[in-house]
């Protein structure tokens, strides 16, 4: 199986390369540094600098993760143009290019997060649930998934993978956390009761790699664990496995003053649960969240 991997250098591209090497699969990287791509991804991924280096090899499936960390930064106007060209614009020209081509992949799958529904409050929120409250990370999810939809129209059978916060000894969430949870100055956030969809790397890696392969599989999927938590659970959980204190909250107004619009993304949560993973037969490795943690201290 030849597999495009857009975002292929990214926390979950890396690891979906080493996974699927294993496997024997053919992979190549699109990216803006293609020289870089074998030092991240492995020796035997290919990188390529633009979509047309491909030529007219055959590809069986692309997943397309390339976009912007999200909350690396406030959201200014530069910053929000940027987050919205990494993913909306990006896909555009994917399509553009599979639309030029004679033999097209079989399947589309494409990244999304669980901020498609928006600060759900305590709804419980499953993939038949539309969007609670529009804020620009839900418009930013929305317009994803619908510019990467068109693809189903060429014949090409697209999925949605609504991440939630991915939990890696590799970077992303969690390595933002270590520092001032080592410090004993790690806590809630705000009144720490919202809630917190999270999901291991591990189950992140093994569900996309199941999408892939299931032939019925179309349209999104929350990819979080069965479990979601509140914010205030999250941050014990994490301060009793670094045996820390974690009693030090982050004011809500100095998250406001400090990030602006940003901080909506943290002050908000979703109570999402993986109700069409579980469905089509799924399971997951990490459902309990101290153990996750616990498996990935080990790693940290």
């Amino acid at each position: 199986m030849h597999i495009l991997l857009t975002g292929g250098t990214g926390l979950i591209g890396r690891q979906l390369c080493r996974h699927w090497l294993a496997q024997g699969y053919r992979l190549t990287v699109w990216s803006r540094q293609p020289e870089k791509v074998a030092k991240i991804c492995g020796a035997q991924v290919r990188g390529i600098a633009r979509l047309e280096d491909l030529g007219q090899e055959p590809v069986d499936a692309i997943v397309n993760l390339a976009g912007a960390p999200i909350a690396d930064r406030p959201w200014t106007h530069k910053r929000k143009a940027l987050l919205w060209s990494s993913r909306i614009t990006l896909t555009e020209t994917l399509l553009a290019w599979l639309e030029s081509r004679e033999q097209k992949p079989r399947v589309l799958i494409s990244g999304s997060a669980v901020g498609w529904y928006g600060d759900g409050g305590e709804r419980e929120l499953t993939e038949d649930s539309g969007p609670i409250s529009e804020d620009f990370a839900s418009q930013l999810c929305i317009a994803w998934e619908e510019t990467a939809q068109r693809a189903e129209a060429m014949g090409i059978r697209v999925i949605h993978i609504r991440t939630g916060l991915v939990l890696s000894a590799e970077g992303g969430f969690l390595s933002r956390l270590l520092l001032p949870f080592k410090l004993g100055l790690g806590g809630p956030i705000g009144n720490g009761r919202q809630w917190m969809p999270w999901i291991h790397v591990d189950d992140q890696i093994a569900l996309i790699d199941f999408l892939l392969h299931r032939n019925e599989a179309s349209g999104p999927y929350n990819a979080c664990a069965p479990k979601p938590v509140r914010n205030r659970e999250f941050a014990k959980a994490l301060g009793d496995v670094l045996h820390r204190p974690a009693f030090m909250p982050m004011p809500a107004f100095a998250l406001k003053v400090g990030l602006g619009e940003l901080s909506l993304l943290l002050l908000g949560g979703q109570r999402a649960t993986p109700v069409r993973l579980l469905q089509a037969g799924f399971t997951f490795k990490f459902m309990d969240l101290r153990a996750a943690l616990d498996d990935l201290s080990s790693r940290l």
